[in-house]
């Protein structure tokens, strides 16, 4: 089980780019915020905003590090992708990329995330119907050690 990777295709949109015409780097952020949501909306019913409006489940992120390998430039299809590196009681570990349709990556992503109470902001186990739909996406243990 494991090693399917969530990705979605994605067109670089002039509000992405600085002035020289590439992705602006805060935007990645922004881009791989929305993966994780619609990574979540594929996964529960409820969606992302049901985890966090009536589940009152948290993911923040509490480490990020990224290395930006290769420019994006407006006009360039890349895919964005997710892998579970590791699953843990309260925390996650994320593999996010983006890498163009030429196979070249692009930028990429290591993220750790708590899952909190949003009623408590303390941070929870995983919660299962999100622990069971994730197990499908853990990296084979050669991926997940590389960075």
């Amino acid at each position: 089980m494991g090693s399917k990777l969530y990705t979605t295709e994605h067109r670089i949109r002039f509000s992405e780019c600085d002035p020289a015409g590439i992705v602006f780097y805060p935007q990645y952020f922004v881009l791989f915020n929305d993966l994780m949501e619609q990574w979540i909306d594929s996964m529960i019913p409820e969606g992302f905003s049901g985890l966090i409006a009536h589940k009152k489940v948290g993911m923040p992120t509490v480490h990020l590090e990224a290395d930006f390998r290769s420019i994006s430039q407006m006009g360039d299809d890349v895919v964005l992708s997710i892998g579970v590196k590791h699953i843990g009681s309260r925390s996650l570990q994320l593999r996010l990329q983006c890498v163009g349709k030429d196979g070249v990556l692009r930028m990429e992503v290591q993220q750790v995330i708590v899952t909190t109470s949003l009623v408590t902001h303390q941070a929870i186990e995983v919660p299962e119907f999100l622990r069971e739909p994730m197990q499908q996406y853990l990296l084979p243990a050669e991926e997940a050690l590389a960075n």
